[in-house]
């Protein structure tokens, strides 16, 4: 079960199997878990102003990472962190339920890095960025990436004190996602499709998956890349580069 958001309670996990001859009065319980999120939300919001707060102070630009398992997430950070580690200092902060093999990999590109397990939890939140980056110790004048959870529901949620969101989606997934996960589309600054070496040999719709994206959140930047080719990488690094702050080298 997550412990904040409760995505995952699997009370309901059974069938139920009853009448309905009784009368439906109003659950009190109900109104607690709304207050209980609501309150859970507003504390992770405080904290998250704290992050912010932090980096700005630190001259840090921090980026959260966001995507559904298996978009390439990882991937776009090794070679991102591989191209430009002699003209930027980078942190990574990587978040998975299990394993450190994400961190792994990281850390053999040379960058600084440490893992968040989320056991059960479905979603990194701005109190363990707190403690990560207390953790970690990210210079002044430097760029920070979180890797969040392989998610695009619950991480859309919870701020975690970033500057940016960016979403990143694969062509191997449909290409109504950003209409099936609005929430993370509306709510990021760029979305990076990923995999466009594979379009010749899986259905999607590239143009339909820039128009629903579009759809969702017509302010979208959509940058198409091939981290295996290496098509496309250019104008991620030049976006990523237009946002650092001008004393980051």
């Amino acid at each position: 079960m997550c412990a904040t958001c409760g995505c995952g309670d699997t009370s309901h996990s059974h069938n139920h199997t009853h009448s309905h001859d009784h009368s439906h009065g109003h659950n009190p319980s109900h109104a607690n878990v709304v207050d209980v999120e609501r309150d859970i939300l507003h504390e992770n919001n405080l904290l998250a102003q704290r992050n912010r707060g932090y980096s700005d102070a630190k001259n840090i630009l921090a980026l959260n990472l966001v995507s559904s398992p298996g978009s390439g997430k990882t991937t776009l950070l090794e070679r991102t962190l591989t191209d430009l580690k002699k003209e930027i200092k980078f942190y990574v902060i990587e978040g998975d339920q299990q394993t450190s093999n994400d961190a792994d990999r990281i850390h053999a590109t040379g960058t600084k890095v440490t893992q968040i397990n989320t056991g059960k939890g479905c979603h990194l939140d701005a109190h363990m960025i707190l403690h990560a980056v207390q953790g970690i110790k990210p210079e002044e004048d430097s760029v920070m990436f979180i890797e969040n959870v392989g998610n695009l529901v619950c991480p859309a949620m919870f701020d975690l004190g970033e500057k940016e969101r960016v979403v990143v989606m694969s062509v191997t997934e449909g290409e109504d996602k950003p209409l099936k996960y609005c929430d993370m589309f509306h709510t990021s600054t760029v979305c990076v499709i990923n995999k466009i070496d594979l379009l010749p040999y899986v259905p999607f719709n590239l143009q339909k998956a820039k128009e629903y994206a579009l759809q969702v959140n017509p302010k979208l930047e959509i940058i198409e890349v091939s981290c295996t080719s290496g098509e496309g990488l250019d104008k991620w690094y030049s976006w990523l580069k237009a946002k650092i702050p001008a004393t980051v080298s």
